[in-house]
């Protein structure tokens, strides 16, 4: 008898391929060679002079790679450095920087919960928090999106330690969660909150501080945030911040923290440069903004259906899957990237272009952006929307 334990594998191929669901790497070259409206550098930060010459520098002084865990001998200066800077620009009272934002979720959501405690979880919320609270041990309740209500029902049924998680802004539709309902929410159950402001930060609140700090419920006792160093700080990593015996017990007790190599310098490097520039320069924040607002409004205007961004992520609905795909691909044949959601990355069945809306780009671009979408778009009448 053939030994064959992976034909299993071929049979999910085929399915996939029938229902227009294969993924496909496709290496980019080093020079840009279209119109980026797919990637999440959401502040055109991430070959900015000033990034790309911390990145560079604090490699050639700190070396390639972090040698080790954090605990052990991946922990610099430059780490603490940096921690010290996002806790202060977010309002937070300490942070803790790791290797990526999907293990800061992971890492917040093992830690601070166990088994007998709950997560309520936004039924939107990014595949990293869907992770983090299987691998919990707790009870999770899924709700409703966005439904402050559905939080409080599930909270008031469980009797012991809980939280409640939400990204600050969906990454499918870049549409924002109620945090000042949620926040009140938390307080009234006693449990805590858990905020993803992967996408919220460099683009919302007062020179990009996050949403966090925009509702005023940054450095709060009971409220934690994760976040990326990967889309407005152009850079790689993830961070989590909040109170500093919140972060004391992350490091005592998170596994994606305590047996991971630590983050490379020149990431942790260009971070803090992007820090640095936006600083100075805390107008690419509304500027994002008013990109997305423009995108948004060309392209409804047209007759297309989008959904009203609240940060800087603009998500266009397609018929289907297929002709999302297709749509992307016929956006890249035109001389522009974008990004294209299809089940399962999106729970509610709708396939979609998803447009990144950057700081950096000039009205002439966003007229050819628009005008690329309108000229490729599907026939709507071609597939019924499902």
């Amino acid at each position: 008898m053939s030994f064959a334990p992976f034909d299993w594998i071929d049979a999910e191929a085929r399915s996939r391929a029938t229902a227009g669901l294969v993924r496909t790497l496709r290496p980019r070259g080093a020079e840009p060679e279209l119109l980026d409206l797919a990637s999440n550098d959401y502040l055109g930060l991430t070959r900015h002079p000033e990034v790309t010459a911390a990145a560079a520098g604090a490699a050639r002084r700190w070396g390639a790679g972090a040698t080790g865990s954090r605990l052990v001998t991946g922990s610099t200066v430059l780490h603490a450095q940096l921690e010290r800077e996002l806790a202060a620009f977010c309002g937070f009272e300490a942070a803790l920087v790791l290797s990526s934002g999907y293990a800061a979720n992971l890492a917040a959501l093992t830690a601070l919960t166990g088994r007998g405690s709950l997560i309520v979880s936004d039924a939107g919320n990014h595949a990293s928090i869907v992770d983090g609270c299987r691998l919990s041990r707790a009870g999770t309740a899924v709700v409703p999106h966005a439904d402050p209500d559905a939080f409080e029902k599930a909270l008031r049924e469980h009797d012991g330690r809980a939280l409640a998680v939400t990204d600050s802004v969906f990454s499918v539709d870049g549409d924002a969660a109620p945090l000042p309902a949620l926040a009140e929410v938390c307080r009234s159950a006693n449990a805590a909150l858990v905020v993803d402001d992967a996408h919220g930060l460099g683009v919302l609140g007062e020179g990009g501080r996050g949403a966090l700090a925009a509702t005023g419920l940054a450095g709060r006792d009971g409220v934690v945030a994760t976040l990326t160093l990967s889309k407005s700080l152009g850079s790689q990593g993830g961070a989590v911040l909040g109170p500093a015996r919140v972060i004391d017990h992350l490091v005592n007790t998170a596994r994606t923290f305590i047996f991971d190599t630590g983050l490379a310098p020149a990431a942790a490097g260009g971070a803090l440069g992007a820090l640095g520039v936006l600083r100075r320069e805390p107008e690419r924040a509304a500027r994002a903004r008013e990109v997305a607002t423009a995108l948004f409004t060309r392209l409804t205007a047209a007759g297309l259906r989008a959904v009203r961004p609240d940060a800087a992520v603009v998500s266009v609905r397609a018929p289907s899957a297929d002709a999302a795909v297709r749509w992307a691909a016929d956006c890249r044949a035109a001389g522009m990237a974008v990004g294209c959601f299809r089940p399962p990355s999106v729970p509610d069945g709708v396939s979609r272009l998803r447009l990144t809306a950057r700081a950096d780009l000039t009205e002439e671009q966003i007229t050819t952006a628009v005008a690329t979408v309108l000229a490729t778009a599907p026939r709507q009448a071609d597939v019924p929307v499902r």
